[in-house]
């Protein structure tokens, strides 16, 4: 019934801040715990997604590493860690060598870790938290007690995946994507654990998700309408709506998939189904290709549940640092919508191989190039922003930069992917991977990374270094190109994913040793990529050890930011404290105009604060 009533703006703020006050009033009062670990505050949550979501991102890379390693060097054992890994992780690293059970399985964790438990709460749910409130003026989200419940059932997601590596079989070995009937039927528990993982990590998403939606609706400040809202939380109103529908299908899946792994039933194992040369002992009647739609119905969505935060953040910073307002704004807030809806009906372009009939093909293909229009329309819109602009190059501007022809190689290497005859030759090949980290990695990374030297000097009222950020950024720039570039050349060779000595079975030179007459073997040129990607992931993580100190150092010794606003931002973010009060703002702001109002005709600075009132 309460959803019925619309107080007007000023009265919903009240109550917030009412409600913020009285919900958090023995915060101010107690200690360490429940200040910093089980506080209900938005800024506090906001910064334990980000430290979490960081430190999963480091593990995730650890593990891909492990697995160039494996790539480039199959059976030799890996140096320094490798006895460390052959003691925790028993057998299956002997000798500090990676079985193929083991690449397995740190294949399927790298990617499970990077989306749910590094990109996702990072790009979504951190930078959300801390930043969204103080772009709407509200004084903390609608639910403060539900958003501390999902980074708790963020964190019970994240230790029982990692704990997976410790339990009889290893971990999950079946992919990120967890295909049926081979996770039904892999001999580890370790894809229980998955399983459950993901259960509480989609719950997680869910409670983030409905809390952002009834905050952006219910909170704004007075004079916030939707056409002042900054992009970043439009995209963030987007993206929310994609979990929020796309997540469930994915929860519900996962259970019936742990209930064929532990109670026998076949929801998605079929009659028939024979495993080493006989028939499994199954029901069966279920369908694979059931676990792979609901897979995919938010595996898509999900890819702009990466990409459209990222863009929200660039956007903020472009416009910042060009001093000008953001070119078509309302396109990018129109092309945002577009793709919000898109996303749900280009899901089966994953799926070409399966058999589908044409007609169905041509429908999702159709959808696939319709969706990339959107999607070109924001990043024209922000290459135009730079059109004419006394651009500022500071760190989280040359990320933002950066951001964009990364991007855009993503994107247009998607392009033959989506039409169903050049995927067919391109199916789980390198060149699939190369496609989708220049989306992911450094595309949304790059724009992550902007937002944390953005925003950094607001959490802590410091700024980082501007030497050492600069070499974290030409560091990742070049090195995210040594390691990913190399692979569009050899999913064209036709070397394919997820093979643990790097397709050396498929090189000509092993079996023309072995005296084979092979046709089309993968060239030497091809396999040698393998060396130079390996030595480039490690230049790669070398370069985020200046950020790793930086980002630590800076939150004591950093240099004062000098004031609340050093960017001269125009956003209500920056119109409060550095850091922010308990409610945010003293009172509540009254906002006058658009969001990026920069180098107005006639004003005295070159940038016109939301909330500040007409001469």
């Amino acid at each position: 019934m309460e959803a019925t009533v619309h107080p007007s703006p000023s009265e919903r703020d009240h109550a917030a801040r009412e409600h913020a006050a009285h919900g958090h009033g023995e915060h101010h009062a107690s200690g360490f715990w429940s200040t910093y670990v089980f506080s209900p505050d938005h800024k506090v949550i906001g910064i334990q997604y980000g430290l979490s979501s960081l430190v999963f991102l480091l593990f995730g890379f650890f593990l891909m590493l492990m697995m160039r390693w494996q790539i480039s060097k199959p059976g030799v054992p890996v140096p320094v860690l490798g006895p460390l890994l052959a003691k925790v992780l028993g057998p299956e690293a002997a000798n500090g060598i990676i079985s193929p059970d083991l690449y397995n399985s740190f294949g399927a964790m790298h990617g499970t870790i990077m989306i749910f438990l590094a990109i996702v709460p990072l790009a979504f749910v951190a930078f959300s938290n801390f930043v969204l409130p103080l772009q709407i003026g509200a004084p903390d989200m609608a639910y403060p007690r539900v958003n501390m419940a999902s980074y708790q059932a963020f964190v019970l997601g994240g230790v029982t995946m990692v704990t997976s590596f410790f339990v009889p079989g290893g971990a999950a070995q079946s992919g990120w994507t967890s295909y049926s009937p081979l996770a039904s039927l892999v001999p580890t528990d370790g894809q229980i654990f998955w399983l459950v993982g993901m259960v509480f990590i989609i719950t997680s998403g869910l409670l983030s998700a409905v809390n952002f939606i009834a905050t952006i609706i219910q909170l704004r400040a007075p004079g916030m309408t939707w056409m002042r809202l900054p992009f970043f939380v439009w995209a963030q109103f987007v993206t929310s709506f994609l979990l929020l529908l796309a997540f469930p299908p994915l929860e519900a899946a996962a259970v019936m998939q742990l209930m064929d792994k532990v109670a026998h039933t076949s929801f998605f194992l079929p009659t028939g189904l024979a495993v080493g040369g006989s028939y499994a002992h199954i029901s069966g009647g279920g369908s694979p290709l059931l676990w792979q739609h609901l897979f995919w119905f938010l595996g898509h969505p999900e890819v702009y549940v990466l990409i459209l935060p990222a863009m929200g953040i660039v956007c903020e910073i472009i416009a910042n640092n060009t001093r000008k307002p953001i070119w078509g704004y309302k396109s990018l807030v129109y092309s945002a919508l577009a793709i919000g809806f898109l996303s749900f009906i280009v899901w089966a372009h994953h799926m070409y191989l399966t058999g589908m009939g044409t007609k169905v093909a041509w429908f999702f293909q159709a959808t696939t190039m319709i969706i990339s229009i959107p999607s070109v329309i924001i990043l024209t819109c922000l290459f135009i922003s730079l059109w004419g602009a006394s651009i500022r190059f500071n760190t989280p501007m040359l990320f933002s930069l950066a951001f964009l022809p990364m991007f855009g190689i993503g994107g247009l290497t998607g392009l033959p992917l989506g039409f169903n005859i050049s995927d067919v030759h391109l199916h789980d090949t390198y060149y699939v991977i190369a496609h989708f980290h220049y989306v992911v990695a450094p595309g949304t990374m790059f724009a992550l990374f902007a937002g944390i030297y953005f925003w950094f000097p607001k959490m802590t009222g410091r700024m980082m270094n501007e030497f050492w950020g600069r070499v974290h950024f030409w560091g990742s720039l070049i090195f995210m190109n040594v390691v990913f570039m190399p692979m569009f050349a050899q999913g064209m060779a036709g070397m394919l994913r997820r093979m643990a000595d790097g397709g050396a079975n498929y090189s000509a030179a092993v079996n023309h040793q072995a005296g084979a007459d092979v046709i089309g073997g993968l060239s030497n040129n091809i396999m040698e990529m393998h060396t130079w990607i390996l030595w480039g992931a490690c230049a790669l993580g070398l370069a985020q050890i200046p950020f790793i100190i930086n980002f630590f150092w800076s939150i004591r010794h950093g240099e004062p930011a000098g004031s609340d606003n050093p960017w001269e931002a125009t956003t209500l973010d920056w119109q409060t404290a550095s850091p922010p009060p308990h409610t945010n703002f003293p009172e509540a702001p009254q906002v006058y105009r658009g969001p990026y109002e920069y180098s107005v005709p006639g004003h005295p600075r070159d940038f016109t604060p939301q909330n500040e009132p007409p001469q």
